[in-house]
C-alpha cells in the first residue's frame, strides 16, 4: 500500500472539472491508499464550518460543494484510508466539524511524519516565503485565534464578501511582486529542515512543482514541491513500499 500527498486543489463552484477530477482520483487512484495527506489550499476559500449547515440555501454553491467533498472523503475513510488535512493560506478556517464530517484528521503546519525509518517534514509552504513582508504580516494576523474568532462571529454573507475581497486583493498584489519574493526563501527551507532534523521536505503553495536537491548540515537532502490542480491535470506525491517519494503529474479524467 502507498501514501499519497496532494495540495492546492483550490476547489470552488466555478471549477467543476477539478471537483469531478478529484472525486474520480479519490475513487480510482486513491482506492488502495493507506493514507492521503492534503497539504493546504484544498478549497479556494473557507469561511467557517457553519457553511455546511446552509446546504442549498447558499446561493454561491459553496455549501453544496463542501458537503459533496466531505461525503466523498468520508466514504474513502470508511473504506480504510486515513485522511489528513493541513490548513493553507486560503482555507485556514477549516475546523473540526468539517474534519469530522469528512472522516479526516486536522494536521498542524508544520508536521513531521515517519515512513519506515525516514522522517519527512510536511508543510503548506507559505511560511517559507519570508521575503514577502506584506503576506507574512497577513499570515500572522490570520493565524491569530482572536482574529479568527472575530471573523467567525460575522454573518455568513459578510464572510463570503470578505473572502472574495481578500482573493481579489491578493491577486492584485501578486501581479506587482517579483517572482523570487513569491517563492520560498532558500535559507528558510534549510532552517526549517535543520530545526526538525529531517532531510526530506514536502510542501505546496508556490504552484512550482519540482524536486530540489539540497545540503542540510552537510547531509544530502530533498525538497519536493507539489503542483496546483488545473481542469486538465493534477499533481501528487506517492510514498511507496520503498519509502522513496515520487512526484507525478497526471491527467484529470
Amino acid at each position: 500500500m502507498s501514501t499519497l500527498l496532494i495540495s492546492d486543489l483550490h476547489l470552488h463552484p466555478g471549477a467543476p472539472a477539478i471537483t469531478e477530477g478529484f472525486i474520480d482520483w479519490l475513487e480510482r487512484r486513491a482506492c488502495d491508499a493507506e493514507a492521503i495527506y492534503i497539504l493546504g489550499d484544498f478549497f479556494e476559500a473557507w469561511i467557517g464550518d457553519d457553511l455546511l449547515t446552509l446546504g442549498k440555501a447558499d446561493p454561491t454553491g459553496s455549501a453544496t460543494l463542501a458537503l459533496r467533498i466531505a461525503q466523498a472523503l468520508k466514504a474513502r475513510a470508511t473504506a480504510g484510508t486515513a485522511i489528513y488535512l493541513m490548513h493553507g493560506n486560503r482555507d485556514f478556517l477549516l475546523g473540526e466539524e468539517f474534519a469530522r464530517q469528512a472522516g479526516a484528521t486536522l494536521l498542524s503546519d508544520p508536521s513531521v511524519v515517519e515512513w519506515g525509518n525516514q522522517r519527512v517534514l510536511l508543510m503548506h509552504g507559505d511560511s517559507l516565503c519570508t521575503q514577502d513582508d506584506a503576506y507574512m504580516a497577513f499570515r500572522s494576523q490570520a493565524r491569530d485565534p482572536r482574529w479568527q474568532a472575530q471573523i467567525l462571529s460575522m454573518p455568513i454573507p459578510d464572510r463570503l464578501a470578505l473572502a472574495h475581497q481578500l482573493r481579489e486583493k491578493s491577486g492584485e498584489a501578486n501581479t506587482n511582486k517579483a517572482e523570487d519574493i513569491m517563492d520560498v526563501t532558500p535559507q528558510a527551507v534549510i532552517d526549517a529542515m535543520a530545526a526538525h532534523n529531517v532531510t526530506t521536505m514536502i510542501h505546496g503553495h508556490t504552484h512550482r512543482p519540482a524536486v530540489h536537491e539540497l545540503d542540510v548540515n552537510g547531509q544530502p537532502a530533498q525538497r519536493l514541491v507539489l503542483g496546483d490542480w488545473q481542469p486538465g491535470k493534477g499533481w501528487e506525491i506517492e510514498i511507496g513500499p520503498h519509502q522513496q517519494p515520487v512526484l507525478r503529474e497526471f491527467p484529470l479524467s
